[in-house]
């Protein structure tokens, strides 16, 4: 089953780190990129879009405020939000979206347990 992932980030450079460790867990995942809420939004309402990682500080529009607007869209897309602002407030308000919280740098050892994860669930759902 085809997946297509949205990575979410202001930062070029980001985008390129996430994109790198999801294609070494997940090679045949298809990756689009987005550099803000506005572009990802725009992208979610031409696009399939299975799986969404999204930054925490873009400059726009918060990665929380964009996650809960594509959650009230799409009530079972798995979202993970990713940051270097590891504040227990940050961690428990993306909880509360039911979204997984990936520390920045993204590696592949920091969305292994998001990905794995997000795999099985989408694999069940067929």
């Amino acid at each position: 089953m085809p997946v297509t992932v949205l990575v979410v980030d202001d930062s070029k450079l980001a985008r390129i780190v996430a994109t790198k460790a999801l294609a070494e867990l997940q090679p045949d995942w298809t990756r689009v990129e987005a550099g803000s809420a506005a572009q990802a939004i725009e992208i979610m309402a031409k696009t399939p879009i299975d799986v969404a990682l999204i930054d925490f500080n873009m400059t726009e529009k918060d990665g929380l405020v964009l996650a809960a607007e594509l959650r009230e869209a799409h009530p079972d897309l798995p979202i993970a939000i990713i940051t270097a602002n590891i504040q227990d407030e940050v961690v428990a308000r993306a909880r509360a979206l039911d979204a997984a919280f990936v520390a920045k740098p993204v590696t592949t050892e920091g969305l292994q347990g998001f990905v794995s994860g997000t795999a099985l669930r989408l694999r069940s759902k067929k």
